[in-house]
Formats: structure tokens, sequence, C-alpha cells
């Protein structure tokens, strides 16, 4: 069994990679922001202080960094947007120099990044060797992903896990568009060419532990399902699962007024993103389709 070191353990993904971490007897340390939280081996630290219990690291076998500022629960003001760059940029350079300095480091870091990374691409195929983006989301991608470089220095195994939009009873996405679409009042946005990379919660968790165990695996790899999907597929999709209309188009401009630019962005910007390699390293995914994913989120979970 293997000891697991875990920042965002509170977060959709940490609390479900525990969870199956936990049902195969492994040991789970959480990094935590509040000592009165910390139980046992847990691991306190204050990002913004610069600060973390180092020596609870030593002899760690695995380090998941998951934790940072949710990018889709606020609009984005200036403070949002520090708060979202800070939280991660400033987090995982913490996290790198504190195991590069271990007497016994992990044998491997994964460090959170997302598919953010390649901005707005419209129908562009993109893998692993596509360059980067120049939005807001693509140039905190690339240097969230650069903080980790003293842990690369320090001969640390390291991935940059690019995560995409997570399938989930309580994620993100459904969390947004469940309701409207239950009322029968759901719809594609815009024209709804742009391409959603999304990934089930199932696979995400499986594909973490996917790339700690295989070592011949580092750098950037593109955590999403295997049939990239338009928004006009995944509204047909939800559509499908739940049995309702999708008649009712939604307008940019009117997610901008309840959003802003937050909205927008994680509309309509488009990444055509695919699992390369992860497929390559021979990866089986659980829900190859869209339609197979939502219905693990929306019925399965609900009928358990």
């Amino acid at each position: 069994m293997a000891r697991y070191a875990i920042s965002g353990s509170t977060g959709l993904i940490g609390e479900a990679l525990i969870a199956a971490l936990n049902s195969d007897g492994h040991r789970i340390q959480r990094l935590t922001r509040d000592p009165s939280r910390a139980r046992g081996d847990d691991v306190v630290w204050d990002v913004a202080a610069g600060t973390i219990e180092a020596t609870k690291l030593e002899g760690v076998d695995v380090v998941v960094h998951l934790a940072g500022e949710p990018i889709g629960a606020n609009r984005w003001t200036d403070e949002t947007r520090r708060r979202i760059h800070d939280s991660r940029v400033e987090g995982t350079g913490l996290l790198a120099r504190t195991l590069a300095a271990l007497d016994t480091p992990p044998r491997v870091f994964l460090s959170s990044s997302a598919v953010g990374f390649y901005g707005d691409r419209g129908d562009e195929v993109l893998t692993e060797d596509s360059g980067p983006g120049d939005d807001f989301l693509a140039e905190v991608c690339v240097a969230w992903e650069a903080a980790a470089q003293p842990a690369i220095d320090a001969g640390i195994r390291t991935i940059h896990p690019r995560t995409g939009v997570v399938i989930a009873e309580n994620g993100p996405l459904i969390d947004k568009i469940d309701l409207p679409f239950r009322l029968g009042v759901g719809g594609r946005v815009g024209n709804g060419r742009q391409y959603v990379p999304w990934i089930s919660l199932v696979d995400e968790v499986r594909a973490l532990r996917f790339l700690a165990e295989h070592p011949e695996l580092s750098g950037p790899v593109n955590l999403v399902g295997p049939e990239p999907a338009t928004n006009r597929q995944l509204t047909k999709a939800l559509g499908q699962v739940l049995r309702r209309p999708t008649v009712f188009p939604i307008p940019p401009v009117a997610i901008r007024m309840l959003y802003g630019e937050m909205g927008v962005t994680l509309a309509t910007v488009s990444n055509r993103v695919l699992p390369a390699r992860l497929t390559e390293a021979g990866f089986d995914f659980t829900h190859t389709t869209l339609v197979a994913a939502l219905e693990a989120a929306l019925l399965d979970q609900r009928a358990a």
C-alpha cells in the first residue's frame, strides 16, 4: 500500500479520489489550511504565508495537488482573477519547493492543470503537443505548470493532468444546467459548435491513479474523454438522458448579463482536446461516450 498526500481533498475530485484510495487500503494524508481540521498526520499549510509542515511529507509515495480557487463560482473581478492565479501558482510553487527539499521525496508529483491551457481554438484538434492559448485561463495554466519546476529539477516524476469538464452529479457543469434542462428550457449556447472537453468523475479518478502507477508518464497528460463533443451534442445528450426538450438556444449575451466574462468564457470557448498520451499508455475508459457519462452522473447515482 502507498502513502498519498492530497491537497484540495474537500473538492469534487479530491473526495472521490480519497474514497477510492481508502477502499483499497492506501494511507491518506490531507493538506489542510485549517489546523482545527487536521487529523493524525494531516499536513497544515498556509500558501499566503508560505508555510507547510514539511517533515510530515517525508517518505510520502505520491503527492496529488488539486487545490485552487474555483474558476466558475463568481464573476471575474480583478480580485477574483488574482485569487484564481495566485492560489494555483503560489500553492504549486510552495509544494514543489518543499518536495524538492525533502530527504525522502515522493516518487511522483501529480500537479493539476486544465484544458484551459489551450485557449479558444475552434475545431482544431488539440493534444499534449499543442501550444498554449493566449487568454486569461491559458496564461494561468502556463504559470501553474511552470511553478512545479523545482520538483522536476529535483528528479521527481512530475505530471500535469490537464483536466476537462468533470461530469458528476455535483460537478460544476451539472450544477449549473441540471435544473433548466429538467424544466424543459435548456438548450445549446450560441451556435453550439464549440467543443466541450468532458470526462466522467469515475474516469478522472481512475486516470489520476493510472498516472501515479505508470512510471513512463510525465509532463502534461490530457484527462478528457475519448470522444470530443460539441455544445450542441452535449445539449442533445442531456435532453436524451433527462427526456426533456432542448429547443431554447441561449444567446451568449444572456450569459454575459448573468455571469459576466466568466460565464461567456466557460460557455463559449472551444477546446477540441484528445487524451492522446493517456490512450497511448493503455488507459481504458469506463465511460467512452458523453451519454454514458451523463447517465452515470444523473441516473445511476440517483437510483443508488
